[in-house]
């Protein structure tokens, strides 16, 4: 059994000063101010659009991301109906094969410190599982039967692309920075996505 830590990896990285000139070219067909183009115009139009709350024209312009994160977490995920999902299935993914390492592959709780005895606990938890999992491939169960065993906590990616507006929502309901209620394990991977997302487009999400 392999225990891992949640990542990501963004699929596509367009500068803001592209994504804020379609933007502005989207809002300024509303007005009717497309004249008032210029150099710098867009950084001023779209903070102002935030603040006014004119969010539709953040619909035109998407980002794609892989999160490794368990399948929990994955569950919380794709409640979100505007996005589009592909996730890695266990239908048809066979952790018995060369492929996987002949292992499962599950995320470390961010809420139990290796060596703790809740940790340890888990741990336990999840090796018992790992090995009826594969007892049941060894006796011929097929994968979409085998999987019936298999923990919250197994590693899954997923392909989550979505537009801008949309990201927004979910950083309102799944990071830290405004709802800390959410799961630990949400916030965790949340954090780390919305981080990145302000350091590249500041004044998209930096508010």
């Amino acid at each position: 059994m392999k225990i891992i830590k949640p990542n990501y990896k963004l699929l596509d990285t367009p500068s803001q000063q592209q994504i804020l000139q379609r933007i502005e070219l989207a809002a300024r067909l509303c007005y009717k101010s497309e004249d008032k183009i210029m150099q710098g115009s867009a950084h001023f139009l779209i903070k102002n659009l935030l603040k006014i709350g004119h969010h539709s024209v953040f619909e035109h312009e998407k980002i794609s991301i892989r999160i490794i994160c368990d399948r929990g977490i994955s569950h919380e995920l794709v409640r979100h109906r505007l996005c589009s999902f592909s996730q890695e299935s266990t239908r048809y993914a066979n952790y018995s094969k060369d492929k996987f390492g002949n292992e499962i592959t599950v995320i470390e709780p961010c809420f139990w410190k290796p060596g703790t005895m809740e940790f340890d606990i888990w741990k336990k938890a999840m090796e018992k599982a790992e090995n009826t999992y594969l007892h049941l491939l060894a006796v011929g169960a097929s994968a979409q039967e085998a999987r019936s065993v298999l923990p919250n906590s197994l590693k899954t990616e997923i392909i989550i692309t979505t537009n801008l507006r949309e990201w927004r929502h979910i950083f309102s309901l799944r990071s830290s920075w405004f709802n800390k209620k959410s799961h630990p394990q949400m916030i965790e991977i949340m954090d780390m996505i919305r981080a990145d997302f302000i350091d590249r487009w500041p004044i998209l999400f930096g508010d």
